[in-house]
């Protein structure tokens, strides 16, 4: 039995016990919701869980698009229970991407079972340190990073340049495994203060060179790990919207199983491109959101 095989054995674990504990949940506390919400609102977040986590997929993550959703389309999202219904619902899409993934892409399992360890166990050892830094210096050295990995990524794809070599590996060894190990602690504790860990996980390992593909299991199963536990406080506080979960937990599941068929048939050029487009996209975000809380402060 390999590591892989019972790195998916555990993820299926906690994608049904998190399942028969929200269920549970819904039953005792949820009937009404459950039964009494219009069709409309039913068709709303199927819809926004399917597109959101088809974009998670890609690597662009699902929580902002899925609250932009929301308002755009009115669906009766309270803010209250945002939060709860944002971990809870797409912890079943991101565990099930981690699982599809580990099943279809090659990747040595060796450094993929460490690095997930190594981001899980960033999250909870590093939340007692991470969450007292100021966000914005992360933000803008994560910017710099991500923007010069794109830079990188373009002349991969393109064929030009120093960086004209595609990595190749499944697997990191030595030196280069313990870094990105170390770096993925630090992407996992990140976590903790709203840093998604996908595209820094993805440009560090590509940086090492780790073929493109192997990247996303890696990443996948490293926050697959870390969200049916921190979903467990939402569900035991009923903090949630259940329409909101149910959207993401069954759209949710379709979309991911349809940009796994997307990724996994993309020719490496278009892959290459899309996932740098996916980091500048990132960059962006994370310069929008630091120049947000600079005014916040000054007002």
């Amino acid at each position: 039995m390999n590591l892989a095989f019972i790195m998916q054995a555990v993820l299926a674990i906690g994608f049904l016990v998190t399942a028969l504990n929200v269920s549970n949940d819904i039953l005792k506390n949820h009937k009404g919701e459950l039964y009494g919400a219009p069709a409309s609102k039913w068709v709303k977040c199927l819809g926004i869980g399917a597109l959101c986590n088809f974009m998670d997929t890609l690597g662009i993550g699902s929580f902002a698009p899925t609250t932009f959703l929301y308002k755009a389309t009115g669906a009766d999202i309270d803010d209250l229970n945002l939060p709860g219904t944002l971990n809870v619902g797409d912890t079943f899409p991101v565990v099930f991407e981690a699982i599809v993934f580990i099943a279809s892409v090659e990747c040595d399992p060796v450094f993929l079972v460490l690095m997930c360890v190594s981001a899980m166990l960033g999250s909870y050892a590093g939340a007692f340190v991470v969450t007292k830094w100021d966000r914005n210096p992360i933000r803008y050295a994560m910017s710099l990073f991500l923007g010069l990995t794109a830079v990188v990524l373009i002349m991969k794809a393109f064929g030009f340049g120093p960086f004209a070599l595609v990595g190749t590996e499944i697997g990191l060894k030595g030196g280069k495994l313990i870094a990105a190990v170390i770096a993925n602690f630090v992407f996992g504790a990140l976590m903790d203060i709203g840093f998604g860990l996908y595209a820094p996980c993805m440009a560090f390992c590509v940086l090492l060179g780790v073929d493109l593909g192997a990247c996303f299991p890696v990443f996948m199963g490293s926050c697959a790990l870390l969200m049916p536990i921190n979903s467990l406080v939402f569900v035991k506080k009923s903090r949630y919207d259940v329409i909101g979960v149910m959207g993401n937990m069954v759209g949710g599941c379709f979309g991911v199983l349809f940009a796994w068929k997307v990724v996994t048939s993309m020719p490496v050029k278009i892959l290459t491109i899309v996932v740098a487009v996916v980091m500048v996209w990132t960059c962006y975000m994370m310069l929008r959101d630091a120049a947000k809380e600079k005014a916040a402060k000054k007002a």
